[in-house]
């Protein structure tokens, strides 16, 4: 049986629960237990590690046939149900529903707007008041699928691909202490650029972007804050005064509301 893939009027491709559930040969008489499973499990999505959210995953399909509720799935999320089950032929869909993802997530662009932005947010993000008001801001969205500051620096290490232990270590490699130090202060030793690439991949996802995009678009930065040489001030006691050598100030103020205006819309 082949999984059959619905397209939306807005060019969305879903497929049903239904569908997918007899095309993996799973147990016709627990279908109901094992949706009802698929729509509250945690998934490792592209953008987060999260339940599937009503709307953007998953949306129930209105029928009269039969009594078993029956889904629209993302693609994703189907590839993501697919590699978790325990279907004999699940390597089989699996790499199908794939290669129907890979597409979508090839074909990302931005705009000449969007880069000019990033340049401008590069410069905003020297600003250690602006790269807090960003973490702040991607903490308190994430704060309901988190909860504890724990589960917070580890979804956060594996984010940015370190954590304070790493730094250490490079600090031991240049020979500087870290003794009382903390992440950004080691940064500034070992790759000062790093911190405004981090400022933005919290600012894009606090803004509900996916990892993958807010990612992108702090490496972006990072490359930009390096041929700028983007100067980092600690603005906090004196936050009128600082500012970053051709810093458009009106963004400076909306990074640090977090106030979605004038730049921050282009996301």
């Amino acid at each position: 049986m082949e999984i059959q893939v619905f397209q939306s009027k807005k060019g969305t491709k879903v497929v049903t629960t239904s569908n997918l559930y007899e095309a993996l040969q799973l147990p016709a008489h627990l279908y109901n237990g094992a949706v009802k499973y698929w729509i509250q499990d945690i998934y490792d999505f592209s953008d987060d590690v999260r339940r599937p959210q009503l709307l953007k995953d998953f949306s129930e399909k209105k029928q009269s046939i039969s009594k078993r509720k029956d889904y629209y799935i993302s693609l994703e999320l189907a590839r993501l149900i697919t590699l978790n089950s325990n279907s004999p032929v699940k390597l089989v869909f699996a790499r199908k529903l794939t290669d129907l993802v890979k597409p979508k997530r090839a074909s990302q662009t931005f705009s000449k707007d969007q880069i000019l932005a990033v340049l401008e947010l590069t410069k905003v993000m020297g600003l250690i008041s602006c790269q807090k008001s960003a973490e702040l801001g991607h903490q308190h969205a994430k704060s309901a699928d988190l909860g504890k500051t724990k589960e917070w620096w580890n979804y956060r290490a594996k984010l940015l691909g370190y954590n304070v232990a790493t730094l250490k270590s490079k600090m031991a490699d240049i020979g500087a202490s870290y003794k009382g130090k903390n992440m950004r202060q080691m940064l500034i030793k070992t790759d000062k650029y790093e911190m405004i690439r981090m400022a933005v991949i919290d600012l894009f996802l606090a803004l509900g972007n996916s990892e993958h995009y807010a990612k992108d678009m702090g490496d972006l930065a990072k490359i930009f804050a390096n041929e700028l040489k983007v100067e980092i001030r600690d603005d906090r006691k004196d936050s009128m005064t600082l500012y970053p050598k051709n810093a458009n100030r009106e963004l400076v103020k909306q990074v640090r509301q977090m106030a979605k205006q004038q730049f921050l819309p282009l996301w």
